[in-house]
């Protein structure tokens, strides 16, 4: 055959031009971008430009380091995470495994149910939500009146919202994380299964003692990558589902909306890009830390 340009010659040159755009994207996109990081240590200036800006330093960070609200940001930021990694690394595992035992007609109609939502932005959800917890015509308080209890004013109660934001969380990211696990699933040798069915195990002991051993490997994977997120919380959901609502910010504000709100108060560019910048040393840090402690305890399952 023919060879057809230079990106066609050797072993893998088809190869090559299938990675092509997904390269461009990242270098355009996420890399050459990279350039701006050093607003994070310039008192950034419109008319002097970037580059032109006088250098502080770290001075940036102590905007947000300072200021008294930086402790109780960083713990609902790290906790949130936390509860959103474990919340749906055990449910999305556990429907995944219910799903591989429905007749495939079944499977389609179940996996569109779960994926759909997955797709929809925040805004959109936050309309949802607020649905069911608007304190006048909210289906929970309709709910509530109906068998004759008090309506709660959710908006205005702090302590309701770790809930509240772990179970729409769970609801907008389960389908996909359901999708990853149930296609490990599926590249599972069903001769295992077989032969722990003559042995006379039932379902639970195989997916115990089968499914989820084999399933380590992807699951690790996955943990790693939430794990470097930690310290990035979801500004959508923190932002959008509560209503950005002062008096919830107690259980509901994340280093991201509180920047955010810094930001367009202040209108300090250096101290939002200071920010962000530490937000992914530490998520880099992070990545690292678990990779090694998988390392340390089954170097197959490490990413590298």
């Amino acid at each position: 055959m023919k060879r057809r340009g230079s990106f066609l010659r050797g072993k893998n040159g088809e190869l090559s031009v299938l990675f092509l755009p997904g390269f461009l994207f990242f270098l355009v996109m996420s890399y050459i971008p990279m350039v701006g990081i050093v607003i994070a240590f310039k008192d950034y200036n419109l008319r002097k430009g970037i580059f032109g800006s006088e250098w502080v330093g770290f001075d940036n960070l102590k905007f947000f380091f300072a200021s008294d609200t930086a402790w109780r940001v960083t713990r609902n930021t790290i906790l949130y995470s936390f509860s959103y990694i474990v919340l749906t690394l055990i449910v999305s595992l556990a429907l995944a495994i219910l799903l591989n035992e429905l007749t495939r007609r079944w499977i389609k109609i179940h996996q569109t149910i779960m994926f759909l939502p997955y797709f929809l932005s925040w805004v959109l959800v936050s309309y949802i939500s607020n649905a069911f917890l608007d304190h006048q015509n909210g289906f929970l308080n309709a709910l509530l009146k109906g068998v004759g209890m008090q309506p709660v004013e959710w908006y205005f109660g702090a302590q309701y919202w770790p809930i509240i934001l772990n179970l729409v969380h769970l609801w907008k990211a389960v389908g996909f994380n359901v999708l990853l696990y149930y296609a490990g699933i599926m590249g599972i040798d069903q001769s295992y299964y077989e032969a722990a069915r003559i042995d006379g195990a039932n379902k639970l002991q195989m997916a115990l003692k089968i499914t989820i051993p084999l399933l380590a490997p992807l699951v690790t994977i996955l943990l790693i990558l939430s794990i470097g997120g930690m310290f990035r919380g979801d500004f959508g959901l923190h932002y959008f589902i509560p209503n950005n609502t002062g008096l919830i910010y107690s259980t509901t504000d994340i280093i991201d909306t509180y920047v955010f709100r810094a930001l367009r108060t202040i209108g300090d560019i250096s101290m939002s890009a200071a920010v962000g910048f530490f937000q992914s040393v530490v998520g880099l840090v992070l990545v690292l830390a678990a990779n090694m402690a998988v390392r340390k305890l089954n170097e197959e399952n490490s990413l590298w």
